[in-house]
């Protein structure tokens, strides 16, 4: 009995810390960045409000005017047709709206596109239907492929899992490099705030500093052919040495032996030359 009790807490408690999305989710997932976090604020505490107060107003002023200018109390229908005053008031009150609106806006936009100096820097591929990763400075190049719902292990998120997944250290600066090899795909983490184009022939980029460690999932949010759905991305968050140890690990498993050869050849048509 102490056992199912434990599983089923267990359970539970891995099922609300998830860093993905869930049934019947309103709102963001929960936040794992500094960018995500102004994010969530601006959206929270700006965005809401002035929809909501812009909301109530409007729909009062309809329901005043339906009760106040109904058939019944006008016999006479009015035929007013031009308010200076009113005309002032609804060009300007908006005019005021977006500033308000605009300056936190700015300051979000260009702290997401200010990259500070990186820690760690990955180029994600978009391929169809899969992405593939590099690591520049670790000569590291692997692809990720979905997991098939049949090979599914307990506790794997269906749609979400991946073979090989990316890990970064918590609390560095992670600079992400974004391209495609055919067509149009879209690296997005919801959890880091990230979310960029993948344009064959083109190179975005943009950045994360996660605050905590977990796993998190993202996926194509380019419509980019009949298996869109199924190419998705799962990036790991660890500790420092528990990054350092991946790496050696990786750097044997996922070596990139093709950078030596194209320098060998480079060396060689010098040489010619």
């Amino acid at each position: 009995m102490i056992k199912k009790i434990v599983s089923v807490t267990f359970l539970l408690s891995s099922s609300v810390m998830a860093n993905e999305p869930k049934d019947w989710q309103l709102g963001f997932q929960k936040s794992a960045s500094k960018s995500m976090s102004d994010i969530v604020w601006f959206h929270d505490y700006m965005l809401l409000p002035i929809i909501t107060a812009i909301t109530a107003f409007v729909l009062f002023l309809l329901l005043y005017t339906c009760v106040r200018y109904r058939a019944s109390k006008n016999k006479v229908a009015s035929t007013t047709s031009h308010n200076t005053m009113i005309e002032v008031l609804w060009t300007l009150i908006p005019c005021l709206i977006l500033i308000v609106m605009a300056v936190p806006s700015f300051k979000v936009l260009y702290s997401q596109d200010t990259i500070p100096k990186a820690d760690v820097t990955i180029k994600a591929i978009g391929y169809q239907w899969y992405w593939g990763y590099e690591y520049p400075d670790e000569n590291i190049i692997f692809d990720s492929y979905m997991i098939k719902d049949e090979d599914l292990k307990e506790n794997q998120p269906r749609l979400l899992t991946v073979d090989n997944e990316v890990f970064v250290p918590v609390n560095k600066v992670v600079k992400v490099m974004i391209t495609a090899n055919d067509v149009l795909h879209a690296w997005a983490l919801p959890s880091f705030g990230v979310k960029r184009d993948a344009v064959p022939g083109r190179i975005n980029e943009t950045w994360f500093k996660a605050d905590r460690t977990g796993t998190f999932y993202g996926q194509c949010s380019e419509l980019c052919g009949i298996k869109h759905a199924f190419m998705p991305i799962t990036v790991n968050v660890v500790t420092e040495d528990e990054y350092n140890k991946w790496l050696e690990k990786a750097k044997i498993e996922f070596a990139k032996d093709d950078i030596k050869n194209n320098i060998k050849v480079a060396k060689k048509i010098k040489e010619v030359q």
